[in-house]
């Protein structure tokens, strides 16, 4: 042991994430975050995905001193817009086998996450490896299992997560919450532990300089609100619509006409999901009569995504059972409040009626407190500036990075 400490204190620790798409949602936004913060350390760092689209990618992953390898990419992502999971997992194996048998990549610490079937594969190396594996939650609770021929599919690749999952060194988890789904939903691992490490943020994506709104909202509104969330159907968008809708029915018309909610998402072209969605939304905009009243973005830059927190009255953050969530973090960094639904990682990172506040998943509800932006005008001030003093204090990026560190370098083998 004092040997393997005395190799830690003299090599550079090698380490690699391996994530099965590298575009722009929350997990990979932990994924970029996490190796920037072990770069800044002093690790050397590579991310291995199997698919990397540099014009749909958050900007670091572009960076000559964040490696990305991208292999695999050729392997179906389903297979007749079925069985997706089952590609995800081959696609996984394929990256893991690559790495160990075919880049001659050496490294110490290997870092997985969403899909845990290439833990094994590492452990094929000839000098073993320390395995992490984030969990931002069970792949299994994920999906919908409405026929029983899609029980029986999911029955194997839910049992393998399982397993696989229990074969990593250490498992961190994003959040409280998260933890207790894990130990309800992985029987067979109760003896196994689960560290919560939250997510954070780069804070030197918010404090460079500031872009005008220029173009992407009408300059006549006073109050602007802003959701931020994939355009997938579990993220419950039509919820801001609808609070949007109740929301203007309080108003008078004066107040009413400085009213603006901008939907900004990640959006991919490839995934069906978000196609669809993104037009549900707009058929639903136009059935309740805010075609004025709102603006669809769509895979807004981080310069564009900064400039509306810093603009907008609150954050509308819309999913229930959130395993945690970003944006809320985010947004009370910028010092925007947040107005989100009271369940899952929001309960942990947002403080009800000092940074923001916690609503049950309905219109009305919703409606109510983003009527005390309009009404109360220091609200907005009070809330954003409490909001930045718990980031700084429950969020930082120096406390991810150090903790990070710790689990990573915890008993790891540098190679010789």
């Amino acid at each position: 042991m004092q040997r393997l400490q005395q190799n830690l204190d003299c090599r550079m620790l090698k380490v690699v994430f391996l994530h099965p798409d590298l575009g722009i949602g929350g997990a990979e936004r932990l994924v970029v975050d996490a190796a920037v913060a072990l770069r800044s350390r002093g690790c050397a760092v590579q991310i291995w995905t199997a698919h990397h689209d540099p014009r749909h990618c958050f900007p670091e992953t572009r960076d000559p001193e964040l490696p990305v390898v991208c292999v695999g990419d050729w392997l179906p992502t389903s297979i007749f817009g079925y069985f997706h999971a089952l590609c995800a997992y081959v696609r996984m194996v394929y990256v893991a086998l690559y790495l160990i048998f075919l880049s001659g990549v050496e490294f110490d610490v290997a870092f997985c996450d969403q899909v845990s079937v290439c833990i094994p594969i590492l452990r094929l190396t000839r000098q073993r490896k320390r395995v992490l594996f984030y969990c931002h939650y069970p792949d299994q609770l994920l999906t919908q299992r409405h026929s029983a021929l899609k029980r029986i599919y999911r029955a194997p690749i839910d049992r393998v997560e399982e397993i696989t999952t229990g074969m990593a060194d250490c498992v961190l988890v994003n959040s409280r919450f998260t933890a207790g789904v894990f130990k309800r939903t992985f029987a067979s691992l109760a003896g196994v532990r689960t560290d919560v490490l939250y997510p954070s943020l780069n804070p030197a994506t918010f404090d460079g300089e500031l872009e005008e709104l220029d173009g992407l909202v009408p300059d006549s509104k006073r109050w602007l609100f802003l959701s931020i969330n994939r355009y997938e159907r579990k993220k419950n968008l039509p919820l801001a619509l609808r609070a949007l809708e109740a929301l203007l029915a309080r108003l008078n018309p004066e107040q009413r006409e400085q009213v603006h909610l901008v939907l900004a998402g990640g959006y991919d072209e490839r995934v069906a999901e978000n196609v669809e969605h993104f037009s549900e939304l707009k058929a639903l905009a136009s059935a309740l009569g805010l075609e004025g009243y709102v603006t669809f973005l769509r895979s807004p830059s981080d310069q564009q995504k900064v400039s509306l927190l810093h603009h907008s009255s609150c954050v509308l953050y819309t999913p229930s059972d959130e395993h945690f969530g970003i944006v809320p973090v985010e947004a009370m960094y910028a010092r925007c409040p947040v107005v989100a639904v009271k369940s899952g990682g929001p309960l942990e990172s947002v403080s009800d009626k000092e940074t923001g506040f916690l609503c049950p998943a309905r219109a009305e509800n919703f409606a109510e407190a983003m009527e005390k932006f309009v009404n109360e005008p220091q609200l907005q001030r009070e809330m954003g500036e409490a909001g930045r003093r718990r980031v700084l204090q429950k969020f930082s990026s120096d406390a991810f990075s150090e903790r990070l560190y710790r689990y990573v370098s915890q008993n790891s083998v540098v190679a010789e």
